[in-house]
């Protein structure tokens, strides 16, 4: 399926203009998203964009380059604006169609999708004569995502969260209008090196610090055998049977002589723990960001440090920090000087949440509260407790990052798989840099 997607205005054309933002840079926020799902979710996708940054383009130079390139679908994004007081979600197909044709049955399922998760008033579906609907030799669609100047609708516009869901809406409708295949998920074994099993975690932490000093990096996970808590350590994760191994004579070199590999399927994005190994290095992290805010602070290492030493998956708390930030952008309510990376007490404009001294104790406050999330144990005490939220949690209520939905955010519901797919794009990133420095070796 060839897509064509049109963010509206640009350049000198602002588009609509309330509550500080302006049309332009809101649409072409959610049109990059939306190509960059498509792109890293589907099978045989193509996307051409009218613009992908702050440019001017005439309404002819757009529908004539989607006619030329011959895409099967036109999908023109906007935002609303009226007297202030107007507020919603509504899309338009043009005004000489039926309702019964293949556009508007396209419509009809971009319509249902988008207005499952955007939090809009959903003022209906509508027709019009505008220019992009009438030149487009293909089926279009144009989608007016809320009211700008309404305090209501540009509050939400303001929260990357809020756009990813509006293009995830999008997406979803796009995917069952033309019954697009999701890319297979890797469901190949994954093979587990573990270095022994404590009821103290005391005793799990001193295994961890004696193969730190054979230079073998490994942490503390949690599991339930028979309605007891036992402490795993785990000395790496290897999708290679071979890698697994070599660990494993690693370990056993090192003097644990009951060391063993369990090996797990990871069948869907459910079954992505929030406690666990780091895959990713601090670097690859800081560059993944750098690619799209060339200025961002380094965060990495902190990720790193802390969520390996509390268990946590530090590298998918950073992707949970992007979605939040909208990458490290602070376009939201939360600003940068709070050094509060995923948004911890937010709750609107009049609440922007809690503040940290730096960028160090806002990382350790985020990953604190992911251990109340994905924890019973009591919180080990390196480190001072600084999540002001610790002890208002009921611990241990989502394991996963997908039951953080509707807890973290509200109403959430596809916040987990947000996160998780910033993380899938984190990983496209590095297999691409991977492939790069391969090719220059070859060289």
């Amino acid at each position: 399926m060839k897509l064509y997607v049109d963010p509206g205005h640009g350049g000198s054309d602002t588009g609509a203009r309330g509550n500080g933002i302006n049309e332009k840079d809101i649409v072409l926020d959610i049109a990059l998203r939306i190509r960059n799902i498509l792109l890293a979710d589907y099978e045989d996708v193509e996307v051409q964009m009218s613009r992908t940054n702050d440019s001017s383009k005439s309404l002819e130079q757009r529908t004539n380059e989607a006619n030329s390139w011959g895409a099967d679908y036109y999908l023109s994004i906007h935002c609303n604006a009226s007297n202030g007081s107007a507020n919603g979600y509504e899309d338009y197909i043009h005004s000489s169609l039926s309702d019964s044709s293949q556009t508007a049955a396209y419509r009809a399922s971009l319509h249902t999708e988008i207005t499952k998760i955007n939090s809009l008033t959903n003022r209906g579906k509508k027709k019009a004569n505008f220019h992009v609907l009438r030149e487009t030799s293909m089926p279009a669609l144009l989608t007016e995502n809320g009211f700008i100047d309404n305090t209501h609708d540009a509050n939400l516009m303001k929260q990357s969260s809020w756009r990813e869901n509006v293009a995830l809406g999008h997406v979803n409708g796009l995917a069952k209008a033309f019954d697009l295949q999701r890319k297979e998920n890797d469901s190949e074994a994954i093979y587990k090196v573990i270095a022994g099993s404590f009821q103290s975690r005391e005793n799990a932490d001193k295994r961890v610090a004696y193969l730190d000093s054979h230079c073998i990096e490994s942490f503390v996970t949690t599991i339930t055998v028979s309605g007891e808590q036992w402490y795993r350590v785990q000395a790496g994760a290897f999708s290679n049977q071979k890698n697994a191994e070599s660990r494993l004579n690693e370990v056993k070199n090192a003097g644990i002589e009951d060391a063993f590999i369990i090996t797990e399927n990871e069948e869907d994005t459910s079954g992505y723990s929030i406690l666990g190994q780091i895959f990713l290095t601090s670097e690859l992290m800081d560059q993944c960001v750098k690619d799209i805010h060339p200025h961002a602070i380094e965060l990495g290492i902190y990720y790193l440090t802390f969520g390996n030493y509390y268990g946590i998956r530090g590298d998918i708390a950073f992707a949970q920090a992007m979605h939040e930030t909208d990458f490290l952008r602070f376009t939201g309510v939360v600003q940068s000087e709070q050094n509060n990376f995923c948004g911890l007490g937010a709750t609107g404009p009049d609440n922007p949440g809690a503040s940290f001294d730096t960028p160090r104790e806002g990382v350790l406050a985020h990953i604190q509260h992911l251990f109340a999330y994905a924890s019973t144990d009591p919180l080990p005490d390196k480190y001072p407790l600084v999540d002001p939220r610790f002890n208002m949690m009921t611990r241990g209520s989502a394991q996963s990052w997908i039951a953080l939905n509707g807890k973290w955010a509200v109403p959430g519901d596809n916040y987990g798989q947000n996160i998780l797919n910033i993380y899938g794009r984190m990983i496209q990133f590095t297999l691409q840099k991977l492939e790069e420095i391969l090719q220059d070796i070859q060289e």
